[in-house]
């Protein structure tokens, strides 16, 4: 092939010297035809190669199942290839056209190499986007961080490029030039100082399962609280509940501590634990009329009755005093407002029974004694979980007047004597 093109663009030279042109005009003339010549013939070769290459692929893509060279054509990687072949049309013809001029034959060779190797890497690129496009069409790879992946060997790929570059461009041997870029390395490693924190996050992140893209996660130090839409090699991004975005570095996920919802979206269950203060000073024994009212509630009117018998007959074995109050075995307004909750929370039918559920007492503080539910509901949707809970405490704050009980709230202006 190299013989043919050195008979395309040496032929006119001579035919030049024999109509009687000088040496320089001969081939100034010859050069700027052989140009002209040059431009037509890479166009023509570039529409030739795009129409086939094109039309190629794109009648593959239909008769074929996979989406894959879907993705080629969609990414424009034929496009670019046919680019290439021209370009390699080009490189192989400037040594010829400007034979005489060996300053530009330098130049534009340098020139069009460098072109070669950046379009090269190019089409790796719109074939890696269309290999990133396919897996994440796969239900096992579409929760990966394949984009941080595939820009860690883009940045390999690139830096192979430049160095390329970087010899062509000034006549350096490569093997020089990786000792020279080895000893600035601590400045490479400095410049890239957050990509290199990045790839070894996403690494990290990748191994040990920490996050996968559409996981519901919160990071208070970034105000990140919603789901993962992307995992790149320098961010993950987060779109809030408010429809916001968050861009978090992807180092700071090994680095910092955040909160991953995905075990309680994959469990049986959402956790519901909130509590409500109890004023201390309305806890107190309850009286003989006072349990027999509360009876009328049926969720605890067997709970009463058994209970009672118990008091009594454990009261009445010991010879207990009861005409004080303190002495013996009592129930207490606040002991039966826990058996109430405990009993509501068992018949309420939102709530996952095969789990963990109670309410307990907490340590007394100086706002009072707090009482806390501790169940899982069967929905974990935002607004369905939000709304059990909302109807649970709604029916738990209406009833602590029932057994006598206050909650406690700081006071106002208004309610202070005045």
């Amino acid at each position: 092939m190299y013989k043919y093109i050195e008979k395309i663009f040496t032929f006119l030279y001579p035919i030049f010297r024999k109509w009687g042109l000088g040496s320089s005009s001969a081939s100034y003339f010859s050069l700027l035809l052989n140009i002209i010549v040059l431009c037509v013939l890479a166009y023509v070769i570039y529409v030739i190669f795009r129409l086939i290459l094109v039309t190629i692929m794109a009648v593959i893509a239909q008769k074929t199942k996979t989406k894959f060279d879907d993705l080629l054509v969609t990414n424009k990687t034929a496009k670019y290839i046919a680019h290439l072949i021209p370009l390699l049309f080009i490189y192989k013809s400037v040594p010829i056209i400007l034979d005489r001029f060996e300053y530009w034959e330098g130049f534009f060779g340098k020139l069009v190499g460098i072109y070669i190797v950046i379009l090269v890497l190019w089409i790796i690129r719109t074939i890696f986007n269309a290999l990133r496009d396919y897996l994440k069409l796969k239900p096992r790879y579409s929760d990966k961080p394949i984009d941080s992946f595939i820009q860690v060997i883009m940045i390999v790929l690139w830096a192979v490029g430049i160095t390329v570059i970087i010899s062509k461009l000034f006549d350096i041997d490569q093997k020089e030039l990786l000792t020279i870029l080895g000893a600035v390395s601590a400045v490479i490693i400095l410049i890239f100082r957050d990509t290199i924190l990045g790839f070894v996050s996403s690494v990290q992140v990748s191994i040990n399962d920490m996050v996968r893209i559409g996981d519901w996660i919160t990071m208070d130090r970034f105000g990140a609280d919603g789901d993962v839409i992307e995992i790149n090699l320098a961010t993950v991004k987060v779109r809030n509940f408010d429809n916001t975005t968050t861009t978090i570095p992807t180092y700071s996920l090994s680095s910092d501590s955040f909160q991953n919802w995905r075990g309680m979206l994959n469990s049986d269950g959402r956790r519901i634990k909130r509590h409500i203060l109890i004023k201390t000073s309305s806890i107190r024994f309850l009286e003989e009329a006072e349990l027999n009212d509360l009876k009328k509630i049926h969720l605890i009117s067997d709970y009463i009755d058994t209970r009672k018998l118990e008091i009594d007959e454990y009261n009445t074995a010991n010879k207990i005093d009861k005409s004080i109050a303190i002495n013996g075995r009592n129930l207490t307004n606040l002991g039966l407002f826990r058996k109430y909750i405990t009993e509501y929370l068992f018949n309420y039918p939102e709530l996952n029974k095969d789990m963990l559920m109670l309410c307990r007492q907490l340590q007394s503080t100086s706002h009072g004694v707090p009482l806390e539910v501790y169940a899982f509901s069967h929905d974990k949707r935002f607004e369905n979980y939000e709304y059990i809970m909302s109807d649970i405490f709604d029916h738990i704050i209406a009833s602590v007047r029932y057994f006598d009980l206050e909650i406690f709230e700081t006071a106002t202006e208004n309610e202070f004597p005045g």
